[in-house]
């Protein structure tokens, strides 16, 4: 079909070589033979009037013209496949969507988890794919490679709608044995104790805790640098070191990980986890029925400090007293367990 001259096929591969920025990742993504991907190069070349892309190695370089033609081009195709090709009824128990999400593996732990499950009762075709947080995405919801976003609010874009799910904060935790933990904890003494922390994923975002101490002017003194808040408790057992973690993450691994909550001698304000979308997913069926559900499920979730003594939960501030079993680590290649109590 064409518009004004322009064969509207060579816009779908014009968007997947902008995407792939291969000639065969972008044949295949579209279904193409490489040589009719070669011709559609060719076509939209003379079309513009430029030559689009350079190679680099095996890689599509895209020239300004094209870099300019990537948002309307993306954009374009993404209202034609909503508001013309997608309109339709959504029918969970039929339906084989795919919702791309990008979230934490501290969120999937102790809130996504419900989600799956929750998707795997009423809609067991529908596919589910978790991926980490990216600077970019902004870009990703933009471009409709990101069906949802779960970052703190603090994180998110004002581009794109958003919803609360859920409020956490940070707590300062430690090896049942640590013997830095054994007396209250003092600012100066909590700023001189070797930490394990979080260097964030998002190259251009700093992880909350370190955006207080940023702001503070002041600077912790790091032993071991990890990827995530889940990566952090392993690092803790058979130390003195401390780390600090998300409450609910500390609840969902308490049952499993013999940690110690100690109260920080300073206060840092609460979280709020919110959920984020493309605006022209508004009016996507599927993309509404899955977001009604992650809310649904994050207003069933109860206080992270709402725990009990039966259920073996410590509550912050709580001392405990440890077993002379042994202790889940690997100290000198010996395994160990340590069974830690409410005194």
């Amino acid at each position: 079909m064409r518009f004004k001259g322009l064969d509207l096929n060579l816009l779908v591969a014009l968007d997947s070589l902008l995407t792939e920025r291969t000639l065969t990742e972008a044949a295949r993504r579209i279904n193409l033979s490489q040589p009719a991907m070669s011709a559609a190069v060719s076509r939209l070349r003379a079309y513009f009037g430029d030559e689009l892309f350079a190679m680099k190695g095996r890689r599509l370089v895209p020239t300004l013209r094209a870099e300019r033609l990537a948002t309307p081009v993306r954009e374009a195709l993404l209202q034609i496949q909503l508001s013309i090709i997608s309109h339709y009824e959504f029918n969970p128990t039929e339906s084989h969507r795919r919702f791309v999400i990008r979230l934490s593996d501290c969120s999937t732990l102790v809130f996504f988890r419900r989600v799956v499950a929750r998707v795997s009762r009423d809609a067991p075709n529908v596919k589910l794919e978790l991926r980490p947080p990216a600077d970019d995405h902004d870009e990703l919801l933009r471009r409709g490679e990101a069906d949802f976003v779960i970052l703190p609010d603090t994180l998110m874009s004002s581009a794109h709608p958003k919803a609360k799910l859920f409020e956490d904060r940070l707590v300062c935790v430690g090896c049942c044995t640590n013997k830095q933990l054994s007396r209250r904890l003092t600012f100066e003494r909590y700023m001189s104790i070797g930490q394990v922390a979080v260097r964030s994923a998002l190259a251009r975002k700093s992880a909350i805790e370190e955006c207080f101490f940023l702001e503070q002017g002041l600077k912790r003194r790091i032993d071991v640098s990890v990827q995530s808040f889940s990566m952090i408790p392993a690092m803790l057992l058979g130390t003195d070191r401390i780390g600090m973690l998300p409450l609910r993450l500390v609840r969902h691994l308490e049952k499993t990980t013999p940690l110690r909550i100690v109260d920080l001698p300073f206060s840092l304000p609460a979280f709020t986890e919110t959920v984020q979308w493309p605006a022209f997913h508004n009016s996507d069926p599927a993309s509404t029925w899955m977001r009604e559900l992650i809310l649904q499920e994050a207003s069933c979730m109860a206080p992270p400090d709402k725990s009990t003594q039966a259920s073996g939960v410590l509550k912050l501030g709580q001392d405990v007293r440890v077993s002379s079993s042994i202790l889940w680590s690997d100290l000198n290649g010996c395994s160990m367990r340590t069974h830690c109590y409410p005194s």
